[in-house]
């Protein structure tokens, strides 16, 4: 059974596991994946400082996401899930609890910057494009979309 709950800072090692192998599923290059290194690593003081959720299945977490304000707006930053979960559903839950605590909290709209390879999944659970931000990889330009959906 999964269930949600706010991340302990103890597990801060076993969610960077997740996240950087989250990453790793989508086939990017090794040299790529260790210059994203230092934004794939949680620390514990980043789980205290940040209001993160952890998906749990019996007592193994296996996704996560934080919830963040920025300028008056729900943001959510680093939802990850393990490789083998991803397409059975671990994520739209965590996205629809990201999504019912913003609403409840009031705010109007939640965003996010989605990889490119996560677009789709976004647009399904109803949020669209709003702008992007561009990002150099290796001297590869890549295009972030920011995506939205209105709470209202």
């Amino acid at each position: 059974m999964i269930y949600i709950r706010r991340v302990d800072p103890a597990e801060a090692s076993v969610l960077t596991k997740i996240a950087k192998s989250a990453k790793r599923h989508w086939g990017y290059p090794e040299h790529w994946l260790a210059i994203w290194d230092p934004q794939l690593t949680f620390s514990p003081e980043y789980f205290v400082e940040n209001e993160s959720w952890v998906a749990i299945d019996g007592e193994r977490p296996i996704a996560f996401y934080t919830l963040l304000d920025k300028d008056g707006n729900a943001w959510i930053e680093n939802l990850w899930v393990r490789p083998e979960y991803i397409g059975k559903g671990i994520g739209k839950q965590l996205f629809l609890h990201a999504l019912k605590l913003t609403h409840q909290r009031g705010y109007k709209f939640l965003r996010l910057e989605a990889d490119p390879n996560a677009q789709g999944f976004y647009e399904k659970m109803g949020m669209h494009k709003i702008g992007e931000r561009l990002s150099a990889v290796d001297d590869q330009l890549r295009t972030l979309p920011i995506m939205e959906i209105c709470l209202g």
